[in-house]
């Protein structure tokens, strides 16, 4: 136990054995100066909580420990309610860290818990993945992974969503609305919330939607200053401003090929130039997925690593709706849909509203 930061106890999870002087020394470098508890399994309550996930991957991406709790937390999908969380993965390879933290990151967000943007330290075997941190911090290699780690610990203490009185959405789909199972979901989602939210709502489906091509990182930041992109179109000209303005971001994602749709995934690429210059972590991410056979959890962590890991948004507890609908119209007969529609609509004002 160190001394106290605030009032907030950090709670250390590290399940199965945890191995080697790296592992104990990323710990150190994440921990110092916090009230800590370590425990290698939930044994306890870990509800309202403030959770350290720590996780040492052998080179085979395969930890029992690790998936004993995975297990457990799909197990118990209430288990970790109002808690704020975050992770660190070091691997032994260069491989499977950014895997098992979104598996993690998932299945902890499902059984209640949030997660402020960017939530993951992954140290690969090589460090290699922290060239540019060190670069930037003038530092080594290990150096950077210390920083890295005791950064996130010190967001996940100071995590506090801001909350409004009338929270701006902004949605984006690429769906048709005669045919689209995702889209009917989300209609009656929205008729639950336009008398509290302020809604936005912009279909990418028609005209061309560039995919960013991942132009220099000056060129990129240049035109994020001026809120542009080099591709222009309706990034710039609708979303971009939209992005702005919102609260949250709701994406309506139906399950094409155990993927996003390629237009929605060409807009979370695009959102790279705006990340450069406007930071996204007071804004939420929400997801409504719907699959024709099943997969939704594949692409409920695509949201998860692209925007939450990748881009910043805050998760939300349970951020994600997921269904299994083939035929056009068939969501909305779902046994049991419309209270499970209540519950995510509630679910929406209760993280974002006053």
């Amino acid at each position: 136990m160190t001394k106290r930061r605030g009032d907030s106890m950090l709670t250390v999870i590290c399940p199965g054995s945890p191995a080697g002087e790296r592992f104990e020394r990323l710990l150190s470098a994440a921990l110092a100066g916090h009230a800590f508890q370590r425990v290698s399994w939930l044994t306890d309550p870990l509800a309202e909580r403030r959770l350290f996930f720590a996780v040492s991957l052998p080179e085979s991406g395969v930890s029992h420990g690790f998936y004993d709790l995975l297990a457990f937390l799909r197990a118990h999908p209430g288990c970790l309610a109002g808690s704020v969380g975050g992770i660190l993965i070091d691997g032994a390879g260069d491989l499977y860290t950014k895997a098992i933290g979104r598996e993690l990151v998932l299945a902890a967000n499902l059984a209640g818990c949030r997660f402020p943007g960017r939530p993951l330290v992954e140290c690969t075997g090589t460090l290699q993945n922290f060239t540019v941190q060190a670069k930037n911090a003038g530092c080594g290699l290990s150096e950077a992974a210390d920083l890295a780690s005791a950064d996130l610990v010190r967001r996940i203490l100071d995590f506090s969503p801001p909350r409004h009185s009338r929270p701006k959405l902004l949605v984006l789909h690429a769906s048709n609305h005669k045919t689209s199972n995702t889209l009917a979901l989300w209609s009656r989602v929205r008729k639950q919330l336009e008398n509290t939210c302020s809604i936005t709502e912009i279909g990418l489906r028609n005209g061309t939607l560039e995919d960013c091509s991942g132009c220099p990182y000056t060129m990129c930041l240049h035109y994020g200053e001026q809120g542009d992109c080099f591709y222009g179109g309706v990034m710039v000209q609708e979303v971009y401003p939209a992005i702005r303005e919102a609260d949250a971001v709701v994406l309506l994602c139906p399950n094409y090929n155990d993927a996003l749709s390629a237009n929605l995934t060409a807009a979370i690429n695009r959102l790279t130039a705006l990340y450069r210059t406007a930071p996204f972590t007071g804004k939420a991410v929400f997801g409504i997925v719907v699959s024709g056979y099943s997969g939704g959890d594949i692409v409920a962590s695509q949201l998860v690593s692209a925007l939450n890991m990748n881009k910043g948004f805050w998760l939300p507890s349970r951020f994600c709706l997921l269904a299994t609908a083939n035929d056009a119209g068939t969501a909305l007969a779902l046994p049991g849909i419309d209270a499970r529609l209540e519950a995510f609509a509630a679910n929406l004002l209760h993280h974002l509203q006053e």
